[in-house]
């Protein structure tokens, strides 16, 4: 069970020798063993899986739900992905350490991207944070082992390979956190994803996916996507010609003149979100046109704009704006109550991330909180679903690297490095959970495809 951690003042003055902290963690064994992560696929408290779909669907834009449904029937992987509050509802009664960090929340094998650092280097990380919240460590880990499981099957890998590559993350992700708690504070916080996090993950057969993701990478930009989607047109109340978004619904539309100049008074107090050194490089920008645009499979049915701006000469810059509501998570966990989720979310990254967007900020529009970011600047990915066996296990252990150095960035890992001490059962216990939830979750995917089928939930292709 979780229980609810109480802020503590800053303490510079109290030396806390590493061998107790480790001595506190290898504690945490007497009473959570490795065997009791293996807990029961599905919580005992979890609501029907067709209620839960409609309560997500609450507070979305109701011409866009059935598209939702369209794109989480595609599969049981789509499916997972647009299902992390049923997935926390199921964790909610399973046993924890009682170790936090600040979780992902949906660390799905599909929401670790490449993008770029403000000098333009190439990293890989967790990229997607909206359902970010302080949280049991094991949420996130069982999470991404049980991702691999189903993007491996819907890749037609073996089972055997399906359950290595969870297997492996969990391995990794332990192997991760040991090795950072014997580094120095300021090296471990500093330590950069970049190329070489492959071999040190021992992912060398991603070699090639990763140059090729990159590739794709630096070639989003914002210049590629004004190329791509935008003409010179002419106002029609000045008659000037300028760069406007060229519609292509319903994944693109304009938006009316009351809503693009809502948008642009929301980039404007957006501009007190980024950090001082970044306010007066956004302010040499103007906003051209606005766009509405949809973006995602949990995400769909959300309020997403996509702003171009024009800065010197002919530079153009896209800035995506994108409702926040609150963490899937939170319902199950004894967070507080969060005074703007834009900020919830952006705190979450920035803690996280080795690099986070300069740009990232929050806003607020129409009275409803937003979070304000570059769209798809030096952004690429490796899609785990396309992946071959003996790939898809060199991608569990990074992303279980990749999730154990974000986790001690919140989390001491001197104290889950205790906890792994003596550990030789953790992999295969939470492979077989990761198996046990891919079942489960495709037992729930057939169940929203049956509901569609009979008429009881629309649907639109994705």
């Amino acid at each position: 069970m979780v229980t609810k951690n109480r802020a503590r003042a800053v303490d510079l003055r109290t030396q806390i020798e590493a061998d107790d902290v480790f001595a506190r963690g290898d504690a945490l064994r007497a009473t959570v063993p490795s065997s009791a992560h293996e807990s029961a696929a599905a919580g005992a408290g979890r609501p029907d899986v067709l209620e839960f779909v409609e309560t997500s669907n609450q507070g979305r834009l109701a011409n866009l739900i059935p598209l939702r449904i369209g794109r989480m029937i595609a599969s049981p992987f789509a499916f997972f992905r647009g299902a992390a509050g049923l997935m926390a509802a199921d964790l909610a009664t399973s046993p924890v350490t009682g170790l936090t960090a600040q979780l992902c929340g949906d660390a799905h094998a599909a929401n670790f991207g490449l993008y770029g650092t403000p000098d333009g280097q190439i990293v890989m990380d967790i990229n997607d944070f909206d359902e970010t919240v302080p949280g049991p460590w094991e949420w996130d880990l069982k999470r991404l082992a049980a991702s691999l499981v189903l993007a491996g099957r819907e890749g037609g890998v073996s089972e055997n390979g399906c359950i290595e590559a969870a297997e492996d993350a969990v391995k990794s992700y332990r192997r991760t956190i040991r090795d950072l708690a014997e580094l120095p504070f300021l090296q471990s916080w500093n330590a950069l994803p970049d190329k070489s996090v492959l071999q040190r993950a021992k992912a060398d057969a991603l070699l090639d996916d990763f140059d090729k993701a990159a590739q794709k990478a630096r070639r989003n930009t914002s210049e590629k996507v004004a190329e791509k989607w935008t003409a010179h047109l002419e106002d029609h109340d000045t008659g000037i010609r300028r760069r406007r978004f060229i519609d292509d619904p319903p994944i693109l539309t304009h938006v009316d003149r009351a809503t693009a100049d809502a948008v642009t008074d929301g980039l404007e107090r957006y501009v007190e979100s980024l950090r001082e050194s970044r306010r007066n490089l956004i302010t040499r920008f103007a906003v051209s046109d606005v766009a509405f645009r949809i973006v995602g499979t949990g995400s769909v049915g959300l309020r997403s704009y996509i702003a171009l701006l024009h800065g010197n000469r002919d530079e153009v810059l896209v800035l995506q704006l994108k409702q926040a509501r609150p963490s899937a998570l939170s319902a199950y966990l004894p967070v507080d109550e969060p005074k703007h989720e834009g900020k919830r979310i952006v705190h979450g990254a920035r803690l996280v991330q080795a690099e986070s967007d300069i740009l990232l900020g929050w806003t607020t529009i129409d009275g409803l909180p937003y979070i304000v970011r570059q769209f798809r600047n030096l952004k690429g990915d490796i899609d785990p679903t396309g992946l071959e066996q003996d790939h898809l296990d060199d991608y569990g252990r990074l992303a279980g690297a990749l999730l154990a150095r974000a986790h001690t960035r919140s989390l001491d890992p001197r104290a889950l490095a205790g906890y792994f001490a003596s550990d030789t059962d953790l992999d295969e216990v939470i492979g077989r959970y990761a198996v046990s939830y891919a079942d489960q979750t495709e037992s729930d995917h057939a169940t929203l495809v049956a509901a569609v089928k009979s008429g009881r939930i629309a649907a639109e292709p994705a």
